[in-house]
């Protein structure tokens, strides 16, 4: 299944999920409810956000964006995690209303029951949207995944917490319960907005993606002695590879080529789609830093 088909099931769970909740909402009056059912309007608008962004970012590279289209997924998590974190406060405003009037919660189960069957439903689609998008290596999608997910855990605590409510009377709970859920919508907010920052940023990635690939570069460079300015940076579903390779002066084109060619290969079996850059230079420009290929690496 395509992003792009992906992204219309995400907002047909989305619309699906605000129905439920909505109907939740209007049949007890919980402030909590209302809460979550805010909540879930931000999750309508960002899979349209998610849609219009992964559609944009499949085109292919023109005149004007050269290497392509793929960062439009980081300006769709960023705007998602925006309006997440606007939720927050939206959430946070309605739960000191509670307190300060509070409300009778009427029909708690019917509430519980049709809140019960939409946070099951975001969960399987939590779910599925975060394998699909690590799978495809789609922010977009990955976003929208932890979006759904923390709509979840709040959701739990919100049944929990109404289902307490007819034993111990506490209407309390109802206004506490909305405070939490603002909390951890925050949370999960920043946390999105951190790492589409740092997609946008080109930040480099993790220790153990950066190791293994100077790995395979060290394993298919032989007959050249050095790589060094090694530069990653991954762009959605794209890795982005440039390094200077350092071969004997004696050594033709041909041979240079067919080295390059190999890196190539090996890079791409191991990370997927990638545009290499390889400037090559002469043994004089030797920095001896980077990847300094040994006689044991000449023998592999």
């Amino acid at each position: 299944m395509g992003k792009t088909a992906v992204a219309w099931l995400s907002l047909g769970v989305a619309v699906i999920a605000l129905g439920l909740k909505y109907a939740a909402w209007a049949c007890t009056g919980s402030v909590a409810l209302k809460s979550d059912a805010l909540e879930t309007v931000i999750n309508v608008v960002a899979a349209v956000a998610g849609l219009l962004a992964i559609r944009l970012a499949e085109r292919p590279a023109d005149d004007n964006h050269t290497y392509g289209h793929y960062k439009a997924e980081y300006l769709s998590a960023i705007i998602e995690s925006a309006m997440v974190l606007v939720t927050a406060f939206a959430i946070g405003r309605a739960s000191v209303g509670g307190f300060l009037h509070p409300v009778h919660v009427d029909a708690p189960w019917s509430g519980i029951v049709l809140n019960g069957t939409a946070t099951i439903l975001n969960l399987v689609w939590g779910y599925t949207l975060l394998r699909i998008g690590r799978a495809r290596r789609s922010p977009a999608l990955v976003a929208g995944g932890q979006h759904v997910l923390s709509d979840v855990w709040t959701g739990f605590a919100l049944i929990a917490g109404l289902a307490l409510i007819p034993f111990t009377g506490w209407h309390w709970l109802d206004p506490t319960l909305a405070a939490l859920v603002a909390v951890n919508v925050l949370r999960v907010g920043w946390e999105m907005l951190r790492q589409s920052v740092a997609g946008l940023m080109d930040e480099a990635p993790d220790p153990e993606t950066l190791q293994k690939m100077r790995e395979v570069i060290a394993r298919n460079a032989v007959g050249a002695l050095e790589a060094h300015d090694i530069r990653i940076r991954e762009v959605g579903a794209v890795t982005f590879i440039e390094f200077h390779l350092v071969v004997p002066g004696s050594m033709t084109v041909a041979v240079v080529h067919e080295i390059c060619d190999r890196i190539e290969v090996g890079l791409r079996q191991v990370i997927g789609r990638a545009l290499i850059n390889i400037h090559v230079e002469p043994e004089y420009k030797a920095k001896n830093t980077g990847i300094i290929l040994t006689s044991d690496d000449q023998k592999a």
